[in-house]
């Protein structure tokens, strides 16, 4: 080779240097793409008599200036912003719904309770008591709304995880179709990689892992296979799987996400396994905050309206007749959702424990058939178990509800028919609470205001006994209007003159045929007190003050939260999220 020759092999790899800087310039604004640079060697030189002489240079191969640990890195904090962003969006909408000063639900309890004392303090009132009925229809409304709005947004969170599996499906075909293109490239110029194609499928991995967290096997072949949650294949190859947004098959409400083989295998993905990109920030949101939030909301409306109805119902009209149901609570209670591949006769029924209402949580929970005669009853927010055997699906299904029992968690189950293995059903406690609350009267009259019986010290009395007014402690009880009197005598008291000598107590609660009263001070021997019913209460306060009292009373949380500090604690809960 003479000099002209080595000349031209320096000329050509500086063409080809130039080429590829000139091809840099030009890709400086493309999205995804890697700077290149030539890859030198020197020719093989010649022998001689004088030793190696040299032949010049060649261009070995054009080269991605690429750190794959770079690479994944960047993948991970983008994966992982993409899916903070999406969560922050949809957790917004909720913070500015709970936490509005005028339009959560903090103002509409403050305005139904002031109407409440407005009316105690004028019980005979037909205006106040009309207005404590406006102020009611606007808290139901209150519920309602803010459930509403909750129900809206979760819709739009199906829709959109709609549009990001269409995107994702999108992604892994065009990464299975880049797969193919480079194998064919490869095929044409062994051991030189097709650098603006392999930019190209990183890029689509960038893009995907904007919609979901996705890992990449490099094959033998210089394919990708793309991955995701615990390792479910994607892409293999040139093969891509298919995403499918469908309906949960225990709620139809629900939008779930499921992978479907080239072969048309469908396997249901647990929510857990998709993290990451915004379709990780939507499931997480509906799965952390949205239902929480909702049920949360649910459980305040429920207990309130069984607290303010079981205090009503003690109460006494103004027309002399014992109060009723204040709030209509018939469709307020649980949810029970069969799951679609069930296939036993099986049905579930569940219902509001009002004994033990403070003890309603805010998850949901699977009922499953688990084994034979044995049922299995989970707590989804945090997998706690209560299981039930016996000798029939009957006997286990009443050993469940003996150890829930022990453990209430605020409703009941009921279980008829037969169940086959594998058959699950989800219950939603409170689920339906808030959109469902509604007013029982719409009467003013009705109203109960005062307590059904009064209490009165005889005139003749020469003791410094006295006696409070009474209340009702059981409306039920068929002796409540009857009248009863104490008597007093040496060392206590009778009841209605006769029977045996109670033990007398001052201050103490004396509960009989369904009513309270307290006597306190020191009666005489011969010093009666009667108990009777309030026959003309119309003037009488004394339940709409113990109504108004629930206000400040610790009903929530296992009795240590009011119902608006526990409004609160939803606010504060968003708001930290």
């Amino acid at each position: 080779m003479g000099i002209f020759n080595v000349a031209v092999t320096g000329l050509n790899a500086a063409q080809v240097g130039i080429l590829t800087t000139s091809h840099n310039i030009a890709n400086a604004s493309t999205e995804g793409y890697n700077r290149q640079q030539i890859i030198q060697s020197t020719n093989t030189p010649m022998f001689t008599g004088a030793g190696y002489i040299g032949q010049g240079t060649n261009v070995l191969t054009v080269r991605r200036v690429y750190d794959q640990q770079l690479s994944e890195q960047v993948l991970a904090a983008s994966t992982g912003a993409a899916e903070m962003d999406s969560y922050l969006t949809q957790i917004s909408q909720i913070d500015n719904l709970l936490a509005d000063p005028s339009a959560g639900l903090s103002p509409a309890l403050s305005g139904f309770f002031s109407a409440v004392q407005e009316m105690a303090a004028n019980p005979a009132s037909i205006p106040a008591r009309q207005a404590m009925l406006s102020a009611s229809q606007a808290l139901v409304a209150r519920f309602q709304s803010i459930d509403q709005r909750m129900t809206e947004i979760r819709t739009g969170v199906n829709g959109m995880v709609t549009s990001e599996v269409t995107a994702i499906n999108s992604y892994a075909q065009q990464i299975a179709e880049i797969n193919q293109r480079i194998i064919l490239a490869q095929a044409a110029g062994p051991n030189q990689p097709p650098n603006d194609l392999l930019d190209q499928r990183d890029q689509l991995i960038a893009d995907l892992n904007t919609k979901i967290r996705a890992t990449t096997i490099t094959q033998s072949d210089g394919t990708y296979s793309v991955f995701i949650g615990n390792g479910q294949p994607l892409v293999v190859g040139t093969l891509p799987y298919s995403m499918k947004a469908v309906a949960s098959p225990d709620d139809p409400e629900r939008i779930v996400v499921a992978l479907t083989s080239p072969t048309g295998n469908t396997v249901y993905m647990p929510e857990s396994m998709l993290s990451g990109g915004s379709l990780g920030g939507l499931i997480a949101f509906r799965s952390q905050s949205l239902d929480e939030a909702q049920n949360a909301l649910g459980r305040i409306a429920l207990t309130f309206a069984q607290n303010f109805n079981d205090q009503h119902q003690l109460g006494q009209d103004l027309d002399g007749d014992l109060g009723g149901d204040y709030f209509n609570m018939s469709l307020m209670g649980p949810m029970v959702r069969d799951n679609a591949n069930n296939t036993g006769t099986a049905t579930i029924a569940a219902a509001i424990d009002t004994t033990n209402i403070n003890d309603l949580t805010t998850s949901d929970y699977r009922l499953t058939y688990s084994a034979a005669n044995t049922f299995s009853l989970t707590r989804l927010s945090d997998g706690q178990t209560w299981t039930g055997t016996g000798a029939s699906q009957a006997a286990s299904f009443a050993d469940l509800q003996t150890n829930l029992a022990a453990d209430p968690q605020g409703f009941t189950l009921t279980f008829a028919g037969s169940a086959t293995l594998g058959d699950s059903f989800l219950i939603q406690p409170t689920r339906a609470g808030a959109t469902n609350l509604a007013l029982a009267i719409s009467n003013a009259r009705d109203i109960a205001a005062a307590a059904p019986i009064r209490s009165t010290a005889a005139l003749a009395n020469t003791g410094t006994g006295s006696i409070s007014a009474g209340i009702a402690l059981d409306t039920t009880d068929p002796n409540l209007w009857t009248t009863t009197t104490l008597n007093f005598v040496a060392g206590g008291y009778q009841v209605n003159g006769a029977g045996p000598v109670i033990a007398y107590t001052p201050g103490a609660n004396i509960d009989l045929n369904g009513w309270r009263v307290v006597v306190s001070g020191t009666p005489a021997a011969g010093d009666v007190f009667t108990i009777e019913r309030n026959s003309a209460g119309v003037s009488d306060n004394r339940n709409a003050v113990l109504l108004g009292a629930l206000q400040t009373a610790p009903k929530m949380e296992n009795g240590t939260a009011t119902y608006q500090s526990a409004y609160s604690t939803i606010v504060a809960q968003i708001g930290n999220k």
